[in-house]
């Protein structure tokens, strides 16, 4: 049997089938005399950090060196899916070193979000899930925004110590540290110029300065995230890439909101009010009876309420129904990797339908 290869650079075992696991080569690359993964290799020649899967198990099991060593921890988390982009269990596997949570992409929020608001819940919400963070920036990695803050706080609360930066996949995680990358002109010459030695199984090395380094750590795949179940075109449609355009909608009660094929809003009871959506500006919205709400569903998803493709579909778990009542106050409705419903005077009775496994969730409104 032959002896597995191991990359030279993080250590992952070598393998030439999956470019979005770890270990990735070409097999052109495996008679080359010094054997490193795509990603290592991006990172030497490109200055660039690409996201690799990791199972749940090989993930975890990394993950806990970090509580061994006296560290600062850099948690990404993606605004328009918070819970589904969380990992829970992170305080545990971290030990007693302080965690900075990010915020990325909000560049994307509508102009009119009240930050402090979003931070604040963003704290909230860490604690629920029980994360003690020191603080929580909101960035743009895409756009760079937020980054002169963030590298200050970085530099000030490491203490000449290390830094780990973990995140779930599609939090733009590898995004962000190539913008911390591309800002520190003395990164980029130590990278080009040596190996990373390979001390921890599946983490990347980048030099800050002599005695310390910024590991990337990879990308866990959380179940929770809608993406797992959605085909790259689908993702495309449901994924905002601009600022979002909130969509008003007059309803009464006893009529329902269909989100393309992947979510639906009830309002059950209530006096006739406006409710705002915040999605990507691309997806669909349908207004259609309660009454007739199944049958339609039935009838169109997959066609008027596109997306999912048939792709999505035969993988997209069936859709759950939660029948929550909102005080009387103004109430955002957050589904998870999809965006938001706002309850402008609350005081309703609603029911949301959205794919098994995805947690809905509350919060004072952000706008």
């Amino acid at each position: 049997m032959e002896e597995a290869l191991h990359c030279e650079g993080c250590g992952a075992e070598i393998q030439t089938e999956d470019k979005t696991k770890s270990g990735y080569v070409p097999k052109s690359a495996l008679n080359n005399e010094h054997i490193i993964c795509q990603r290592c290799f991006r990172l030497k020649h490109y200055n660039e950090v690409q996201d690799v899967e990791y199972t749940d198990d090989d993930y975890l099991r990394m993950i806990n060196q970090v509580s061994n060593t006296d560290s600062l921890v850099v948690k990404v988390v993606d605004i328009f899916d918070f819970n589904g982009s969380f990992i829970t269990g992170l305080q545990r596997l971290t030990g007693n070193n302080p965690i900075i949570l990010i915020g990325n992409k909000v560049d994307l929020l509508p102009k009119s979000t009240n930050r402090n608001k979003l931070i604040h819940w963003m704290k909230k919400t860490a604690s629920d899930f029980g994360l003690t963070v020191q603080d929580v920036f909101l960035v743009s990695a895409e756009k760079a925004q937020g980054f002169d803050q963030v590298e200050k706080e970085i530099e000030a609360r490491r203490n000449d110590k290390d830094v780990y930066i973990v995140g779930c996949t599609n939090v733009g995680k590898s995004t962000f540290i190539n913008q911390l990358i591309r800002r520190s002109s003395g990164v980029k010459d130590a990278i080009t110029t040596s190996y990373f030695p390979g001390t921890t199984l599946g983490f990347i090395q980048i030099p800050l300065d002599r005695k310390s380094y910024m590991y990337d750590t990879p990308g866990v795949v959380n179940r929770r995230q809608l993406v797992h179940y959605v085909t790259d075109k689908d993702l495309k449609v449901i994924t905002p890439k601009k600022e979002i355009k909130p969509k008003v909608y007059q309803l009464q009660d006893q009529q329902t909101l269909f989100f393309g094929g992947f979510g639906r809003f009830d309002f059950e009871k209530g006096m006739k009010q406006s409710f705002v959506c915040y999605f990507s500006n691309q997806l669909m919205i349908h207004r259609t009876k309660l009454e007739q709400a199944d049958e339609f569903y039935q009838k169109h998803v997959g066609e008027l309420l596109q997306p999912p493709s048939p792709e999505t579909l035969e993988q997209l778990p069936e859709l759950t129904k939660q029948t929550i009542k909102i005080p009387l106050k103004k109430t955002d409705i957050v589904i998870p990797g999809l965006g938001w419903i706002t309850v402008p005077d609350g005081g309703v009775t609603i029911s949301i339908h959205v794919p098994k496994g995805v947690n809905i969730s509350l919060r004072p409104a952000l706008i």
